[in-house]
This record gives C-alpha cells, structure tokens and sequence, in this order.
C-alpha cells in the first residue's frame, strides 16, 4: 500500500476535483444560477481544488435544452460570461462528455479557443472504443482527458483488464475508478485500485477515483483509494450529486492536510448556497432507499423514483429490489 507520508504529511502529486456542478447538476436538471457559480468558483480558489467540473457537454440533438440548464451543455460562451474571460485561471476548468450522448466534432472545441482545461470521458466498459474514440479527438485539440469507466462493480475482471489494457495504450492520461452504485467496500476498493494500478504503471497513468455515497463509504472508499495510490480524488460540496451523493469535499480537503488546501472556505459556501438548495426543496445525500441499491448492486434510478414519490415504506422496497435482482 502505497500510504501518504505520514498522519502530519501529504503526497504532492493528489489533485481534487470538484464535481458540484456536474454530479450536483443531476438533483436540479443544472439550473444552478450565476451567482452560485460565480462563487462556486471563488470558493474553489480559496479552498486550494485543482479542478471545477463545469457540467456535461450533452449533445442538443439528444437533450432539449428547453428542459435542462445550460451546465447539462457547458457551452464556452456560457462559461466565459459566468466565470468570466479576463480572470487569471487558478482552478483548471473540465466538462464532461458521455459516449454516444455527445456531439464531439460540434461541441469540443479546439483547447485553444476555449475555457475548458480537460475533458472528462465517461464510458460503460463495453463502450471503450468509443471512449477511445473520444479521448484521441480531445487529445489532439489539446486538452488534459480522463476516462471514467463507469459501474465498474458490474463489470467481469476480465473485461475490466481488457479495458484497461486498450486504454493504457491509448492518449488518456488519468484513468478513473468509479463506484457508480455505491456497492463497493474499501476492501473492494483496495483490489481494484490495485487492479488499475497493474496497468497505470505499465503504460504511465494517473488513477483517479469517483465515489457514490448509498452505503455512506463515499470518503472511506476515497481514502482507500489514496492509499493505494491514486491521486485523482473526486469530491462534492455537501456531497451534492445523484442519489446518494459524492464524497464530501469538505471530509476530503480536511483528510489531506495539505496546507495548499483549506476548509473553511468550504464551509461559507455550503452555509450560503448548500443549505439553500436543500431548503428549496434539491434532494440528495444518504438514505435508506439509497442503501438497498448500493447492497444490491443496483442502478440508484429504483430509488430515486422512490424519493420523488415519496414513499417510506422501505422494508417493501426492499423486498421489491429483491425480486428484481
């Protein structure tokens, strides 16, 4: 295991990425408003986060934009006028792009002409060629890529080499493990870092890691996982994002005691804007219908339909699920 230097040191090769915006934009449809960017993006500078995912580069053809807000497009002209074109960039700027919901020829421009820093790839297992496909087109407008193989806790090992093996070959330059379902144990999280680590090493990756939260192991599956070696660390204010929600970036920025970082910025944010969405009705974060998912290894949607139906009867949810599995 590779472990950070000691409880009173910290590994200067981790970068955080914040995900507010992106997994967050799944609970609200991404209506966030400027404001909440704006300082969003203050907030991030003040806390020492490396990386701010704007949202999605969802194709138009696919998603009405009557019915989302802009973040579920990220557009560069939207990003600019929020964030704002003359500002000296602190935090690098990321979109991500899901195989086969994204018009990459139309919607990724040259990095040149635009904000964005890195474009994240988000793909099933199955679907890699496509991702690859992606990941050269962005690499070659220049961008820093990730890769995000999604719902790796369905996914057959040998698959899941097979993967990792064409995308080490590939120009990707961080490779995410993602617990889309939130079903993974920290030990679980130790085999499969090491898994990813086996072919990072071979072909010179960086590994990242994106947490879901049903079984509340979103930040002690981060934790695992940076002790095992990866440095990418995915993290969410108040834990925004779908379902169950992320790992907590303030649990994370205090864990790594790296004086770079710095809570308490954190902490004005969630007091103005966090608790804000959540009195005005945004649901995410821990319950009961979320963990069933997360034991059964099951997609969060049964259960977020459970949420906006808000139903409690969870020992028959249960017994539903169980008869799904």
């Amino acid at each position: 295991m590779k472990e950070i230097s000691s409880l009173l040191g910290y590994r200067d090769s981790i970068r955080v990425m914040d995900a507010t915006m992106r997994d967050g934009g799944l609970c609200n449809n991404f209506y966030f408003t400027d404001e909440f960017v704006k300082d969003l993006y203050q907030t991030n500078i003040d806390a020492g986060v490396d990386y701010m995912e704007v949202g999605y580069k969802a194709s138009k053809k696919m998603f009405d934009p009557e019915k989302f807000g802009k973040w579920k497009f990220s557009d560069d002209d939207d990003i600019l006028k929020v964030i704002g074109e003359n500002t000296e960039k602190k935090v690098k700027l990321v979109a991500m792009a899901d195989v086969g919901r994204c018009d990459l020829k139309e919607d990724i421009h040259e990095r040149a002409n635009s904000p964005l820093d890195a474009i994240r790839v988000a793909c099933y297992v199955h679907q890699i060629a496509g991702a690859i496909e992606m990941i050269e087109d962005a690499k070659k407008k220049g961008y820093e890529v990730t890769c995000n193989i999604m719902a790796i806790s369905t996914a057959q090992e040998g698959d899941v080499r097979v993967a990792l093996d064409m995308l080490g070959k590939s120009s990707v330059d961080t490779i995410y493990i993602v617990d889309s379902f939130g079903s993974i144990y920290p030990e679980q999280m130790q085999r499969i870092a090491h898994l990813y680590k086996e072919y990072a090493d071979k072909y010179g990756k960086k590994l990242g890691v994106h947490a879901h939260n049903n079984q509340q192991l979103a930040f002690a599956n981060t934790i695992e996982a940076v002790g095992d070696g990866v440095d990418w660390l995915d993290a969410t204010y108040n834990g925004m994002g779908r379902g169950a929600g992320n790992c907590s970036m303030e649990n994370l920025l205090g864990f790594l005691r790296n004086p770079k970082y710095n809570v308490f910025p954190a902490l004005t944010f969630i007091e103005k804007h966090m608790l804000k969405l959540k009195k005005d009705g945004i649901q995410w974060g821990y319950d009961l219908q979320y963990l069933v998912t997360g034991l059964l290894n099951q997609h969060p949607r049964t259960a977020i339909a459970f949420t906006n139906d808000k139903r409690d009867d969870y020992a028959e949810f249960y017994t539903e699920m169980i008869a799904q599995d």
